[in-house]
């Protein structure tokens, strides 16, 4: 749906906080009572920032919350300038807004080729990817309330994204078992959460199958190379500047990062 003047003034007002860092002590207008809403916003901070988008976070809407939302799931870009290459033990450092939201979250990522026209469902949609990695998501805006106000809010602000951090590859997914993989997060090496991706609703590829379908719903072409952060694994963890982020995934493969304000 075309955004209102007034959707459009909140897409103003977020993406003039993000620029400038500034906090924002209140919802810069009427909070969106639906994902329509919420996505018209987004749309419109999307055009106006002029950044290409590299991937898309996705995450989970509670299950109280479903009915009055009307899907289980919500998305928001990741621009590809707040991407980053974690694979060989490297620490990259994330900007987080520090008078803001800020949290790290252990996440799958999935590559999307070329997706086309064609309708998928849970199986035929690892047809169209091409790479299965590691990763951790930097959730973070300028509005410290943004999750605190249901899913159209957190939606309006980029999902409440603010980069991705592109781990190891996980080799043989297609016959690995991904919904059983341990995965756990430290921050500052204290342990947070541990938990394995059968708490995902229908797992990573159901957030693909999500993905593919919410975006096809607004218009928005998919790229081959396109990223899918696939939804908090082990929960959204609250972090701070001058702390260290890490996932571990089966025990052994590791992704990590420094968050700095």
């Amino acid at each position: 749906m075309p955004a209102t003047n007034e959707q459009q003034n909140i897409a103003q007002a977020f993406l003039a906080a993000r620029q400038k860092k500034t906090p924002l002590t209140s919802y810069p207008g009427t909070m969106p009572a639906s994902m329509a809403e919420a996505y018209a916003i987004q749309d419109a901070a999307i055009a106006s920032d002029g950044r290409r988008v590299g991937g898309w976070k996705v995450g989970r809407i509670a299950p109280e919350l479903v009915g009055a939302y009307g899907d289980n799931r919500l998305t928001g870009p990741v621009f590809s300038d707040e991407i980053f290459d974690g694979s060989a033990g490297q620490r990259p450092i994330m900007p987080v807004y520090a008078d803001g939201f800020a949290a790290a979250e252990a996440e799958v990522l999935l590559c999307l080729g070329d997706v086309g026209t064609r309708d998928y469902d849970l199986e035929s949609v690892k047809d169209c990817i091409i790479e299965v990695r590691t990763g951790i998501e930097i959730a973070s805006s300028p509005f410290p309330a943004i999750n605190q106000h249901g899913p159209a809010v957190t939606a309006s602000d980029y999902g409440n994204n603010k980069g991705l951090i592109l781990g190891p590859a996980i080799s043989g997914w297609r016959d690995a078992d991904l919904i059983r993989m341990p995965v756990e997060f430290f921050v500052d090496d204290a342990p947070v959460g541990a938990a394995t991706m059968e708490t995902m609703l229908d797992g990573p590829f159901g957030s693909a199958l999500f993905l593919i379908r919410t975006l096809r719903a607004r218009g928005i072409a998919i790229a081959p190379g396109t990223w899918v952060s696939t939804g908090a694994i082990t929960g959204i963890h609250e972090i701070r500047p001058g702390q260290r982020g890490d996932a571990l995934f089966d025990g052994k493969i590791r992704v990590g990062c420094a968050v700095t304000g």
